[in-house]
């Protein structure tokens, strides 16, 4: 592990999932105790996207924007909301010089599969149709997250793709949740890696799809067929339980026609990039906003 990361373990809570509303509480704090971002450069405005039921959302749009990103936060499909990501769609906003649309969507286990998933295609297709009312070109948006998220940005990519819905130009996918089976090496073998472990994931799992099967629109890997989707960036950490599944979700896009990068963080583990202090995290805030960047310039 990465020297500088390592330090910070023992001030990780060991959350393990079983009851969400204590863990979220905890996982609020966690959130306030990260340094608040700086946001003289950007106007930062909550709105509610019209659905049913509403959708709370908070754009950053930092000065002189280029294209959007739909942008889904972290917490195992149970925790955060809009407050416990401030800090972090801040940071990426200003990293990708974007506009970023927090989205507040519905938490499990109150609200299982799909609602987390409709809420986030909610708002994809409220801003490409209100694109002229938030100054955002329609052609040049994304959906991107992280773990949690980011499973809830590749899951929306299939379901824009399958029912010929808003067109997405890039997917961002951060150590993205994407299979419930736990399957891989990283997940059967990282017991009790930091902040995320095999444990935990599968509560996540649980909570998430309640007594629904899982489809290819909650665990896109389970998607048979991957061509057509959108040009997507995929980081991963190297101990993290979601690793292996994010790796062969990159490989199976490549083998089907579709642009990749994949940028695997060796001595890193999930969530280590909250560790701001870190020169690594550093770096993997800096290339989340570059590839961004590059993705949504004209």
């Amino acid at each position: 592990m990465d020297p500088e990361l390592e330090a910070f373990i023992p001030l990780f809570p060991r959350a393990d999932l079983t009851d969400p509303v204590i863990e979220r509480k905890s996982f609020a704090e966690l959130a306030t105790a990260v340094p608040a971002p700086d946001t003289t450069g950007m106007e930062v405005e909550d709105r509610t996207v019209p659905a049913d039921p509403e959708v709370p959302v908070r754009i950053y749009r930092p000065h002189q924007a280029q294209g959007a990103l739909v942008w889904l936060h972290g917490g195992g499909f149970v925790m955060g909301d809009l407050d416990t990501e401030h800090p972090w769609a801040a940071r990426l906003a200003d990293a990708c010089g974007a506009v970023v649309m927090s989205v507040g969507y519905r938490l499990a286990p109150e609200h299982p599969f799909p609602a987390a998933l409709d809420d986030a295609y909610a708002v994809l297709t409220w801003a490409c149709e209100y694109a002229a009312e938030l100054g955002i070109d329609p052609e040049r948006i994304a959906v991107g997250g992280h773990s949690a998220g980011g499973g809830l940005a590749a899951g929306t990519a299939l379901r824009a793709r399958d029912q010929q819905g808003p067109p997405i130009c890039f997917q961002l996918l951060n150590q993205p949740g994407l299979d419930d089976r736990q399957e891989t090496w990283s997940q059967r073998n990282f017991t009790d890696t930091p902040w995320m472990n095999r444990d935990k994931v599968a509560a996540s799992w649980r909570h998430y799809l309640g007594s629904v099967p899982a489809t290819p629109y909650a665990a896109p890997a389970r998607a048979t067929d991957l061509s057509g989707l959108p040009p997507a960036y995929i980081a991963t950490a190297e101990l993290c339980p979601n690793r292996d599944e994010d790796i062969t979700y990159a490989l199976r896009l490549l083998e089907s026609g579709v642009s990749v990068e994949l940028h695997q963080w060796p001595g890193t583990f999930h969530g280590s990039q909250a560790i701001l202090s870190a020169d690594v995290s550093q770096r993997q805030i800096a290339e989340l906003g570059a590839a961004l960047r590059r993705a949504l310039a004209k």
